[in-house]
């Protein structure tokens, strides 16, 4: 990249919805710009074949819970001293899903009562009356015990690795007690903005390689040990004491393990790594899940702008690579972050099967402090936002993921084993083996009124987005369903696998997520301003939008309510935007009543079942922000704005504790505007000097649930 001219900050262009450049630039690598990797001519909603549906139904929340982690009152037992690591204590609360089902108040209405929020655009995090906020940790703020004091000017990549990484997404808290005094906090670090990093930059070209390092040391994730403040809704980190668990993992040093029927294959071996088993670092790591048997997934999301050198890999290996977004007709394309220069790993001229090794759902036991995180072949390689985990009556675990891509897939996996219940160490142990191996699906949709749609957002005659649709099996184990690939190929080139079999093209999936409370799952469907245009895929019953700058929540039900079903059910409750706007809609509610939204990204669950919405590039001219809403009952639909992000940022997360007292938000990239720099912050927040990423917790001043 050369050297591009300061500007002044908010002095910068939007770019891609309400996004700016200085966004697209470092969080994706401009990937709007660059052609959209699918190319092939599936059917927009596919036929459905019908299929036997199965009587087996969910595990309801009381036996499945990890996602809306109990605090306080919540049964759980130890982890047996055999298997924790030697460096740990012998009692952390293991979070055993038969524990976290409820919050220990019992389950409220799903009414939400707190008054919402206007839009604004204020440098500031903004919660309703009668709820307070504090920033538990920001950028730079002590990891690993005896980590130096942060220094913007002084910044080495071996500080960097002991400090909280930049740009914190995926947010998990998991319970250390049985108390609700004590928890572990579980965050990733998507990517870095070195404008926003280092004084006096000037351009990626001339930063030090010892600078690069900083940058990759910043991405990855962290572990961190945090106390409840004196009863309250409110944590913050343990500053003293031996802090057994506190753990930075990151792209410069940590080891990955590959597992799965991909692991060991010639797609993913290199000169570094010859027996294909071993990966160093994790890149671009997004949104995430805790699972029932206590771990944390993490996806690896926009890797392709890591790597230069695509114009020199090998001829018949370009078509894959492109699929990937990996350019290959240039040696540093628009948006790289030329990496090379400290690790030539990322050079594709010289290994050309490194950017296989990225792409995968990483599983990491933050209860284990020695232990070596691991990517999951058999889940598939794609842009994963993230996955969530749920068990189904059967007892075979299913993961759900999204594809982050204008116009790519939703995916599914289904375990060959099945979850084991209980606390002891031989069942935590079987169930860390459940992502190696198992069945994975790629979804194809079709609408109930699919003559009707025409691209301006208008409701059908029958008042609804929906449809039925089907989970096309692709690889089971070592076996490949699609024709000409090996389940080597699939795995690794899980995006051509789609391609092939017709999978339906979707309007950016990001993160999906079961509720343990019904089964169903929902996706969040953020934008594609592609959709329609020449040459592109025009708008379809669940994508129903051309020029879609807002996007959508999709609705799962399986048939059986059996999440390991075949088939499903599915709706479109929320079309967003600004609900003045008739393509808009919130689940038949009044619209008159409802908070405008934009842009979904990320979802989670509170105990009492309401659906918690952070978004991404607010394309109505409002800071980001967090919404709820009830999904069941009269309530369903009625969408409220709960919290805003400081200026420029982004909201991640969020994770609503089981006893829904906290809410944590990551804030993400505040300040990044055009022009910004650490010396001419275009935010200041949140210490009134210069932007720094950070996790933050929400409460009610009287001690009360949230929301409800």
């Amino acid at each position: 990249m050369s050297d591009r001219p300061r500007l002044l900050p908010l002095l910068g262009a939007t770019r891609h919805g309400s996004r700016d450049a200085m966004t697209c630039l470092y969080r994706c690598g401009n990937a709007c710009d660059h052609p959209v990797p699918n190319t092939s001519d599936n059917p927009y909603l596919g036929d459905i074949v019908d299929a036997e549906v199965s009587r087996r139904g969910v595990v309801r929340a009381g036996a499945v819970g990890a996602l809306v982690l109990g605090f306080g009152g919540a049964a759980a037992g130890a982890l047996a001293g055999a298997g924790a690591a030697s460096a740990a204590p012998a009692d952390p609360v293991v979070p055993e899903a038969a524990g976290f089902g409820r919050p220990a108040g019992g389950v409220g209405s799903g009414a939400l009562t707190f008054r919402p929020i206007p839009p604004n655009k204020l440098d500031t995090l903004v919660v309703p009356n009668g709820y307070d906020h504090s920033v538990v940790i920001r950028w730079g703020d002590p990891v690993v015990p005896g980590a130096p004091e942060f220094d913007v000017h002084a910044q080495t990549a071996a500080k960097q690795a002991k400090q909280f990484g930049y740009n914190n997404d995926f947010v998990g808290v998991l319970p250390l007690d049985k108390r609700g005094r004590r928890a572990l906090l579980v965050v990733n670090h998507e990517y870095t903005n070195e404008d926003l990093m280092f004084p006096c930059f000037t351009s990626l070209d001339a930063l030090t390689v010892e600078q690069v390092k900083v940058a990759m040391a910043a991405h990855g994730m962290s572990v961190v040990e945090l106390e409840r403040v004196d009863g309250t809704g409110q944590w913050r980190p343990v500053e003293s004491g031996r802090r057994p668990y506190n753990r930075r993992v990151t792209a410069l040093a940590t080891k990955f393990e590959l597992t799965g029927p991909a692991a060991g294959s010639a797609w993913l071996r290199t000169a570094a790594d010859p027996k294909g088993r071993t990966v160093v670092g994790t890149l671009n790591n997004c949104a995430g899940g805790v699972t029932p048997w206590g771990t944390v997934l993490s996806g690896e999301e926009n890797f392709n702008q890591y790597f230069v050198g695509g114009d020199a890999a090998p001829e018949e290996l370009k078509p894959k690579l492109a699929r990937y977004g990996i350019n290959t007709t240039e040696r540093y394309p628009s948006g790289n972050r030329k990496w090379d220069r400290a690790d030539e790993r990322f050079d594709l001229a010289k290994n050309p099967y490194e950017a296989h090794r990225f792409g995968w759902v990483v599983e990491i036991d933050p209860f284990d402090p020695e232990s070596r995180p691991r990517k999951h072949t058999a889940l598939g390689r794609f842009k994963h936002e993230g996955a969530n985990v749920i068990v189904a009556r059967s007892g075979h675990v299913v993961a759900y993921m999204g594809d982050d891509e204008r116009f790519d897939y939703l995916y599914k996996f289904v375990s060959d084993k099945k979850f084991m219940a209980g606390d002891s160490w031989v069942a935590r142990k079987h169930n860390l083996t459940l992502l190696e191996s198992g069945t994975l699906y790629v979804a194809q949709l079709e609408g109930n009124s699919a003559a009707e749609i025409d691209g301006s957002g208008k409701l059908p005659a029958d008042g609804a987005f929906n449809g039925r649709g089907r989970w096309i099996k692709l690889v089971s184990g070592n076996r490949s369903y699609v024709d000409g690939m090996t389940a080597a190929d699939v795995l690794t080139f899980t995006r051509l696998a789609g391609d092939k079999v017709g999978a339906t093209k979707m309007d950016r999936p990001e993160d999906v997520e079961p509720s343990l409370l019904t089964g169903k799952v929902y996706v969040a469907l953020t934008n594609n301003t592609d959709r329609g245009k020449a040459g592109k895929a025009p708008a379809d019953e669940a994508n129903p939008r051309n020029l879609n700058k807002h996007g959508q929540i999709l609705e799962l039900v399986e048939d059986g309510n059996n999440n390991a079903a075949e088939t499903f059910a599915w709706s479109l409750p929320i079309v967003c935007g600004d609900p003045t706007d008739p393509s808009t809609h919130f689940a038949g509610y009044d619209k008159a009543k409802v908070s405008p939204i934009s842009c979904p990204d990320n979802v989670a669950f509170d105990a009492t079942g309401n659906l918690w919405i952070s978004t991404d590039g607010n394309a109505l001219g409002s800071n980001d922000g967090l919404f709820a809403t009830a999904v069941e009952g009269p309530e369903r639909g009625h969408l409220k704005q709960f919290l805003t992000v400081p200026l420029g940022a982004e909201t991640c997360g969020p994770f609503i504790t089981g006893d829904n007292r906290s809410v944590f938000v990551a804030v993400q990239h505040p300040g990044e505007i055009t022009g910004a720099t650490v010396e001419n912050p275009a935010s200041t927040w949140p210490d009134g000097d210069y932007a720094k990423p950070g996790v933050v917790v929400t409460w009610r001043l009287d001690g009360g649930p949230i929301g409800s």
